[in-house]
């Protein structure tokens, strides 16, 4: 198999997990590490969107993998370094097992919904949790109307508006009261943060659904793809989200995610 790996270098933790699974690898399958952590190591490297891999290693937190995914339309397995690791789907220490699977094929893809995201027309990256646009000042609340196919869906003042997928129903939209979507349904949920009033509430839309968010009094605000990318905005452009045709996908060795939420959101007993 030809495997891709990507992890932060700037983080201790990932880079050793990278220099534990590499001899592990090399011993039968052809390995490509991103430039950044090549770099980090000692080694050469190149782009993630440039790789030609079967799998992509995303070491690291649910941060790595989301980036991993916003970059490649390849399968990726995430390989949890860290502590939380939602989207993760094995830990370093249980690489050797999970290695196994993928050379007999034990394993599943597990293809989930994206955000589309346009600014005045341009595309930006999709994003596997979510888009937010929120005020670009602490403390400053914003008046947002919340458009669905032409027709509007709400006015809210806030600190800004989450248009989050069913992977990131449990992530920033769970934290302002969102609901948790399973992920096999293909919707969106349009949620604000901290609304000046308390009866504002998140609605899901269908994944097809055109939504337009606009600003009634153009501010500053910032736009942020799946806490990778912030994108400046004067508050006077036309922003858009609906579902992606491309789909993020993640490698899966068991059907777990109400396990994961008890485990990782609720609590481990």
């Amino acid at each position: 198999m030809k495997f891709g790996i990507t992890a932060n270098p700037n983080i201790l933790h990932a880079r050793v997990a990278v220099d534990h699974l590499l001899p592990l690898l090399e011993k039968k399958h052809k390995v490509t590490l991103e430039s950044d952590i090549a770099a980090a190591i000692h080694r050469k490297g190149r782009a993630l969107e440039d790789m030609d891999v079967d799998v992509v290693l995303a070491i690291g937190g649910d941060g790595t993998v989301l980036r991993a995914l916003q970059r490649t339309t390849h399968e990726v397995l995430g390989i949890n370094s860290g502590s939380l690791g939602f989207l993760t789907e094995a830990t370093a220490a249980e690489f050797p097992d999970a290695l196994r699977r993928l050379e007999r094929k034990a394993f599943t893809v597990e293809e989930r919904i994206k955000v589309q995201v346009t600014v005045d027309g341009k595309r930006l990256f999709d994003c596997t949790n979510e888009a937010v646009l929120h005020t670009a000042h602490i403390a400053k609340i914003r008046d947002f109307e919340v458009w669905l196919n032409g027709t509007l869906l709400q006015r809210v003042r806030a600190d800004g508006i989450i248009i989050a997928t069913p992977t990131g129903s449990t992530s920033y939209n769970l934290s302002v009261g969102g609901p948790i979507v399973d992920p096999r349904v293909d919707a969106l949920v349009v949620s604000a943060i901290a609304p000046f009033k308390p009866s504002a509430r998140a609605t899901v839309v269908p994944a097809t659904a055109k939504v337009r968010v606009k600003l009634t009094k153009p501010k500053e605000c910032l736009l942020v793809l799946d806490g990778q990318h912030e994108v400046a905005l004067q508050g006077t452009e036309d922003v858009r989200f609906t579902g992606a045709k491309t789909r993020a996908r993640l490698i899966r060795f068991r059907d777990d995610f109400y396990r994961r939420i008890d485990e990782k959101l609720v609590g481990q007993r």
